[in-house]
């Protein structure tokens, strides 16, 4: 991997974190489809290090949130109910959503690396991810906010979350997916989605640790995962901003539409070679 591969997918990172369309099925598709060739012990740790460079644009983006979250949460742990105080809620839904993306990463792993090299199985995920979008269009209804948000929610759009661990099932999709299906708005359910992604991502990276440290010529490998690291903050960070503005008034409609053409596009593609 070269300093432009690791700009361009760094780029492709950035956009595709946070618009629901799936990162990780783009960072198969787009080396594909520019017949680009990666040493298999490279490309995973790779992809994890710039979504760990959409985390730090998340971070910045939120990093007012995440102090008053923290710091709610950290003092609402010695009021006599911890569960029920409210300064401590967000911070108890944001942990319950992360819990079965966790047991689900370390449980299915290596058959995500696997999922990684089929480009027809990101096809197909894709696929899922475009059905998912139409289904919060179909059938969601904004009932409350963040506010009002309940345990059992949090859980369900934690589930949601679970699917993404497949290349082709956005991440932000399935999870704004789950919260507009429990009754949030698009915009609230986009907000408690890339708040959710904080806590899978750092565990992503802790648990890539030993892939990356495993890399062959490592130090001459930082430079291009740095590369692809800053590209992919700087970008997502102008991702966050403008979906978050884009879901005050339209719909999910237009990124299934996207997925359903480029994953028909990419099965077509690979039947007729």
């Amino acid at each position: 991997m070269n300093f432009f591969q690791a700009f361009i997918l760094g780029i492709v990172q950035g956009i595709t974190e946070f618009l629901p369309i799936s990162s990780s099925g783009h960072l198969v598709i787009v080396p594909y489809l520019l017949h680009w060739q990666f040493p298999s012990d490279q490309i995973f740790p790779f992809n994890v290090l710039i979504q760990v460079g959409t985390l730090l644009a998340v971070i910045i983006y939120f990093w007012k949130d995440l102090i008053t979250i923290i710091s709610d949460f950290i003092t609402g742990l010695f009021q006599e109910n911890p569960l029920k105080a409210q300064k401590t809620r967000l911070g108890w839904l944001l942990i319950i959503a992360t819990i079965p993306a966790v047991i689900g990463g370390l449980i299915l792993k290596k058959t995500v690396e696997s999922a990684f090299q089929s480009i027809i199985a990101t096809a197909i995920f894709l696929l899922v991810t475009a059905a998912l979008l139409l289904l919060a269009d179909l059938f969601g209804r904004s009932r409350q906010n963040l506010s009002e948000m309940t345990f059992k929610n949090a859980l369900i759009v934690g589930v949601f979350q679970l699917l993404s661990i497949f290349p082709g099932v956005s991440r932000s999709g399935s999870t704004i997916t789950g919260g507009v299906l429990q009754g949030l708005s698009r915009e609230d359910a986009a907000r408690f989605s890339f708040l959710m992604s904080i806590p899978v991502m750092v565990g992503a990276a802790i648990l890539s640790i030993p892939d990356l440290l495993s890399i062959s010529n490592l130090n001459q490998f930082l430079p291009v995962l740095a590369i692809g690291f800053f590209t992919s903050a700087a970008v997502g960070f102008i991702s966050i901003h403008w979906l978050l503005k884009f879901l005050q008034r339209n719909t999910l409609r237009v990124f299934s539409v996207y997925c359903t053409v480029l994953a028909a596009a990419i099965i077509l593609l690979t039947i007729l070679q």
